[in-house]
């Protein structure tokens, strides 16, 4: 029977040397250490033995199952490090390669959008201002120029806050950033009252307005407005600074024209169309067949305004709002 063993374990060792992969090693592994391997054979028929041959049968049979169990661990690692290093070859893998970082997104076009707005404002002298979303009725309307029984009111519908004691001046989410302006207005004259500094001002933010969901209108929106108060300004002044802005915006080349309109904070009012850049004017679907598209309305603030505002007739103030969403 030891004789059987050493040439069952001399066998085993030299079939395992021939070895290259996975599957026939795990075909060496079945013939020399599976359930009818003559290793196992030699295990099934130890009943056999006699109680003088079971000690010394048993330890040598032990013997060669440990080693040919460690001989096939062995040989397995190796067939792995082997087809590892032929998969690295055959990819011809640089490990010299740069990392790739991972995908983190990017800006909403709004926000894009918006910060480019800003920024040329800034390149232009404005500083930004930023101001509250949710406003009283008389921020918002009353001292915008806006009465209570004004038409002008008609244009919006707001959203109302319900509070309690607020019948004669009610909270609203704000319909647009003008309130803004009161409040820089406001702050800026208190640090000299006769002589108030001059105001170059951005405001951009939220507005929200209670308007149907469409491809052109929602009810939250960005908007941005430019506020200019100091002496000897005039509507000259006014739309060269708009002239730079579309020029800065959409390019030296692009055309422009100004629209009398109507705002009750403003007097003369006008909004200011660009050429179609889809079209190039000819009229199409993005512009409504007009061959502009509406960008921005501007004019000089009212002087009921200014009065609200505490600011006096010797200053002379420029107001433009730009709506993000229309620059887009």
């Amino acid at each position: 029977m030891l004789d059987k063993l050493n040439e069952i374990e001399k066998s085993a060792l030299e079939s395992l040397k021939s070895v290259t992969d996975s599957a026939a090693l795990e075909a060496w592994r079945v013939a020399n250490l599976g359930r009818s391997s003559a290793l196992m054979t030699v295990f099934s028929e130890f009943g056999k033995l006699s109680k003088e041959e079971k000690p010394v049968i048993g330890a040598a049979a032990n013997r060669v199952k440990v080693k040919l169990e460690a001989e096939f661990e062995s040989q397995a690692q190796a067939v792995k490090n082997a087809a590892l290093a032929k998969s690295l070859a055959e990819e011809h893998l640089d490990v010299t390669l740069p990392g790739r970082t991972k995908h983190i997104g990017r800006l909403h076009p709004s926000t894009q959008q918006l910060r480019r707005v800003l920024d040329i404002l800034a390149e232009m002298g404005f500083q930004v201002y930023t101001s509250r979303e949710v406003e009283t009725d008389e921020m918002n309307f009353q001292m915008l120029n806006f009465p209570p029984d004004h038409p002008a009111r008609d244009m919006q519908d707001t959203f109302f806050i319900e509070a309690e004691g607020r019948a004669e001046n009610p909270i609203l989410m704000r319909t647009h950033t003008s309130p803004g302006q009161i409040h820089a207005m406001q702050e800026f004259s208190k640090t000299n009252p006769k002589d108030p500094p001059p105001i170059r001002i951005a405001l951009p933010g939220m507005c929200f307005r209670y308007e149907q969901i469409t491809a052109r209108s929602e009810i939250q929106f960005n908007q941005v407005e430019g506020l200019a108060v100091g002496k000897n300004i005039t509507f000259a002044d006014l739309k060269g600074t708009i002239a730079d802005f579309v020029r800065r915006m959409f390019g030296e080349n692009a055309r422009l024209r100004f629209r009398a309109s109507y705002f009750p904070f403003t007097e003369p009012s006008a909004e200011v169309d660009v050429e179609c850049f889809v079209c190039g004017g000819k009229g199409c679907t993005v512009c409504k067949n007009s061959g502009w598209l509406e960008i921005l309305g501007c004019g000089m603030v009212h002087p009921v305004v200014c009065k609200t505002a505490a600011m006096t007739r010797r200053f002379i103030l420029a107001s433009l709002g730009v709506w993000d969403q229309n620059v887009n």
